[in-house]
């Protein structure tokens, strides 16, 4: 605070402040002290600045000797003490000077102005720290605030990481299994498989580090997906994406479309018998819902709900906003909301 840039405007208008206070309460009158109005604004003037002043230059040698960031209690109380002692040795040697040169009044004469500016200096001394106390606590108020806020943002793209990261592993050895077969065969259809196979994968890479993808993109990635996953169930999956144009531009977090997608095909019987149907579609330009029928599999792994909390929390901590899961004996389906970007 001593090293604010406004500090000389601040002395000048707080010497004047005092100054007319004691004219408008007669403190010279009553106390009988005879000095002329310039001289008395003089002193008080001076009394300010070097009640300032001193605080300024004893400030960097008292952190040198109570560094505050350890005992902070005691470079407050010390700086005070110094401050305070500093203000008082001024405010002598103002009064004495002003009186002994100029008017050549004696120690005695001086008793009572001495007493009355040093209760001037103990008290803007007083003021002048408890502003600095407060502004010292509310900076460190705020670089802790920032530390947390650091700290909490740097939490939250670990947590980020982690979920982008459980991605299912079995999709790789399931897909690498389908192809190994079309190699042996000699099916044309590999060449094919392969390139739907890295666009997959390319785009799960590059989104890796992104918190947020066009729905322009994720269906782009989806289509050979579901490409994928029809070669491995070609008469038992049908899927069906109903997005309108119109949405394209807004936004969704990567991958989301794909870990429903699996976890419809997890869940869920598939056959040439009993199909799987998934349909995504919007609700308006605030919604996309992906929905597919029920025909649970009499035998599958407990489930932890790994994916949809992926994608919850996800949501959650990027937005703030919430998904919708809505299940029936016949259907399940989610609901994600689509962002706009400001």
């Amino acid at each position: 605070m001593f090293t604010h840039r406004y500090r000389y405007l601040f002395i000048a208008l707080l010497a004047l402040y005092a100054f007319i206070n004691t004219e408008l309460c007669e403190v010279y009158y009553y106390f009988n002290i005879r000095v002329a109005w310039y001289h008395a604004l003089l002193t008080i003037l001076l009394i300010t600045w070097m009640s300032w002043e001193s605080n300024r230059l004893l400030e960097i040698p008292v952190q040198r000797w109570h560094p505050p960031g350890k005992r902070r209690g005691w470079y407050l109380a010390t700086f005070f003490l110094t401050g305070m002692a500093a203000s008082c040795a001024g405010a002598i040697a103002v009064v004495y000077t002003i009186g002994l040169w100029i008017y050549g009044y004696t120690w005695t004469v001086l008793e009572m102005p001495i007493k009355l500016n040093l209760i001037y200096a103990g008290l803007i001394t007083l003021f002048f720290h408890l502003l600095n106390t407060i502004l010292y606590f509310f900076g460190e108020y705020k670089n802790k605030l920032t530390e947390a806020e650091e700290l909490k943002r740097i939490n939250a793209q670990a947590q980020l990481q982690a979920i982008k990261s459980q991605v299912n592993p079995h999709f790789l050895f399931n897909n690498l299994n389908v192809l190994s077969g079309m190699v042996i065969k000699d099916n044309p259809r590999a060449n094919r498989f392969i390139e739907e196979f890295s666009k997959v994968y390319r785009y799960i890479l590059n989104t890796q580090d992104i918190e947020l993808v066009e729905l322009e993109k994720e269906l782009a990635f989806i289509k050979p997906y579901v490409y994928l996953l029809q070669q491995r169930y070609p008469e038992g999956l049908q899927v069906h994406i109903g997005i309108p144009a119109q949405y394209n531009a807004r936004y969704i977090i990567p991958v989301a479309l794909q870990m429903l997608i699996e976890n419809a095909i997890k869940h869920n019987v598939i056959s040439r018998t009993s199909p799987l149907h998934i349909e995504v579609l919007t609700v308006g330009a605030e919604a996309l819902v992906v929905r597919n029928n029920r025909q649970p599999r009499r035998s599958v792994e407990q489930s932890n709900r790994i994916g949809l909390n992926n994608i919850a929390q996800r949501y959650e901590m990027i937005c703030g906003r919430q998904i919708s899961i809505h299940k029936t004996r016949d259907v399940f389906e989610v609901t994600l909301p689509l962002l706009q970007l400001n």
